[in-house]
């Protein structure tokens, strides 16, 4: 058995360990219905999403009410220019932030919170980071992964009423999983809890802590070994940052987010009594990947106001900036960039907007339309910024400051662009979120075939498999053959006399949801085990999806302000203006799911770590300083400074 490389203190494990571990953390069961499940699996049941859900007046009325203290508050008290020059938000934007409630915004009111819905808190979240961007990093790291999610779905009520005052108006909160040698494989986690007496005591290091630096409440997952009364596992704490044996040995600093309180974090036997851990023993991952199951729409929604305020830069100065005679904007090159940006940020907020009612409605499962908003918000907002940057020219590679300097308006393009970069790696990298997707996607096939391609499965266990599997395509499969998509007036109610036409656009998502279905059957088919290493194959699949779903949110978006808005029309042309651009993607990536390079790359790749292409790095000088790839993170006493900045 090949092991993955480990440190004296961290657990070995192999790749299948590893991955059962995951599996173990996942929720298994669909008890609810899921529009993208059902995209994926060939069925395309717009009546999930259309009527597009609305939230209850009294809902929208306390929601707008925040909203409109928040812009104040973000027009006269916030200074973007100072958080990016001192590399730090004041204390005073903080302070500012806990007298508004904003720490508390997805807190109910009886412990002292603003009770928002998950709309509003994604609007909240859009409106203050397209302020500040590390502002919003703070408050979604506190409410969206930080304490009070996990205490909300798993806490007792003696924990929530012990910790969510607290955290509704003074305490910040942060969550501490990632460690210096373990990132999406939590199977190695290393920091330990040992349980003594009423208590455990954790001995670690946790890197990466956004919000640690200031923190004052964490989440902590850690390691408890198995023993006798002790199930064991990867189990959640609530800690205090104020513990004796807790450090903060770093401020991390980034390419972006100069404002982010982001650090390195040491426990040396911090004692946390048992009624600080959340859930069982062991549940300590699944209690992580159900709080980001909606945690992860507080990304997207940054990702809306980037896009916005990218739209609003590019119609103002490409009306202004003249080129051989006319404004850019009149350029079809630049124009075609103002496209993009326009019909994508429409896009995103529709599935910002249809996912977040959906969550709080509470009807349907969500966790593969909020895993699909991150994917697609942290992908096309980083391609808007880029794109707003080139239109710009040489001015969007300049600072704010500099531009400022010799006086010229203060555009800070490059320091969004810089700001978005982490969102395709923050909750989830791009590749991990392609993976996860991918596994609920096929979950059905799993379910019914998954003993057939498992090497672990008998004889017996294979040939029962075969029989279920048997029965279930005999019924699934003729039914991707045809559908709505095919007949030429289906969903005509999207396509309304003096409006453009979308109804093709969703007749275009039916068939091509069957054609999704089909081409993971035939992959499935083909590869069988091999399936889950075709991960370039999954990737295109995904993103497939992603479009699919990013296309049926902006029909029935456009719908609904068409009845509800006085721009309903504008609103149509940007969802065809979307829809057409979409489609084009997603043809291309059809087509790649058969015809690419992969396994060319593959080889190459094996070149490249055995040595064979080292020549090519000839006639360069690396700048890198002298220290391992990873840092020591031997538990024990720390040896560095203190550097936890409580807010005061």
């Amino acid at each position: 058995m090949s092991l993955l490389s480990a440190t004296p203190h961290q657990p070995a494990v192999s790749e299948r360990e590893a991955r059962q571990v995951a599996e173990a953390a996942r929720e298994q069961d669909w008890r609810k219905p899921s529009f993208a499940k059902e995209l994926f699996l060939g069925r395309f049941r717009l009546d999930l999403i259309h009527p597009h859900p609305m939230p209850p007046d009294e809902d929208a009325q306390r929601g707008e009410q925040f909203l409109a203290k928040l812009r104040d508050f973000c027009e006269t008290r916030v200074d973007s220019a100072r958080i990016e020059r001192e590399a730090r938000i004041p204390d005073e934007v903080i302070n500012g932030l806990k007298e508004l409630g904003a720490l508390g915004m997805k807190i109910d009111t009886k412990y002292g919170g603003l009770g928002l819905t998950q709309v509003y808190y994604n609007k909240a979240l859009a409106l203050v980071g397209s302020a500040n961007p590390a502002l919003g990093a703070l408050l979604s790291a506190h409410q969206s992964i930080g304490v009070p999610q996990p205490l909300k779905i798993f806490g007792t009520q003696e924990q929530k009423d012990a910790f969510l005052p607290r955290l509704a108006r003074t305490d910040i909160s942060a969550f501490l999983l990632t460690e210096p040698d373990v990132g999406s494989d939590p199977a190695r986690l290393a920091t330990s809890a040992v349980p003594d007496g009423d208590d455990y005591v954790l001995d670690g290091v946790k890197l990466w802590t956004t919000n640690g630096v200031v923190a004052d409440l964490l989440v902590v997952m850690a390691r408890v070994p198995k023993s006798e009364g002790h199930k064991g596992g990867i189990t959640a704490f609530v800690v205090e940052a104020a513990s004796e044996g807790v450090t903060v040995e770093n401020r991390n600093a980034f390419m972006g987010l100069r404002g982010l309180e982001n650090g390195v974090t040491r426990f040396h036997r911090v004692r946390v009594p048992a009624a600080n851990r959340i859930g069982a023993e062991g549940a300590g991952l699944k209690i992580a990947l159900t709080t980001l199951n909606t945690g992860r729409l507080s990304l997207p929604a940054m990702c809306v106001g980037a896009g916005k305020w990218c739209l609003k830069i590019a119609r103002e100065w490409s009306s202004v900036r003249e080129q051989w005679g006319k404004p850019v904007a009149h350029h079809e090159a630049v124009g075609a960039k103002i496209s993009f940006i326009a019909a994508t940020t429409f896009a995103l907020e529709a599935v910002l907007d249809l996912s977040s009612q959906m969550a709080d409605e509470d009807r349907n499962d969500i966790r593969i339309e909020a895993a699909l908003a991150k994917l697609f918000g942290s992908e096309t907002a980083w391609l808007m910024a880029d794109e707003l940057v080139q239109i710009r020219g040489g001015r969007g590679f300049e600072t704010a400051d500099s531009l400022a300097a010799r006086g010229e308006r203060a555009v800070p393009a490059e320091q969004v662009l810089r700001d978005l970069r982490i969102n395709r790696i923050f909750e989830g990298s791009t590749e991990i979120m392609h993976l996860l997707i991918a596994r609920e996607a096929v979950d059905a096939h799993l379910s019914v075939a998954g003993d057939l391609i498992d090497p672990d499965k008998s004889l017996a266990d294979k040939a029962k498999a075969g029989a279920n599997a048997g029965v279930f395509y005999a019924k699934w499969f003729p039914k991707l053959v045809t559908g709505p998509g095919q007949l030429p007036r289906a969903y005509r109610d999207f396509h309304p006399a003096g409006h453009v036409d979308l109804s093709g656009h969703l007749r275009y998502v039916e068939r091509s949801a069957r054609k999704l279905a089909r081409s993971t059957f035939y992959a499935m088919s083909r590869w069988q085990g091999r399936m889950e290493t075709k991960q370039g194959f999954l990737a295109r699949i995904v993103d497939i999806g992603a479009e699919l779903f990013a296309m049926s949110a902006v029909c029935v978006r456009a719908e609904l302000l068409r009845t509800t808005e006085a721009y309903g029309r504008e609103a149509y042309q940007l969802a065809d203006a979307f829809c057409g651009q979409s489609r084009i993607r997603v043809e291309e990536l059809f087509g790649r799911l058969w015809s690419n390079t992969d396994d060319v790359d593959h080889k190459v790749v094996k070149g490249v770590l055995g040595g064979a292409y080292t020549w090519l790095e000839d006639g360069i000088v690396d700048p890198s300083g002298d220290g391992p790839w990873i840092a020591d993170a031997t538990p024990g006493a720390s040896r560095k400074e203190n550097v936890h900045r409580p807010i005061s």
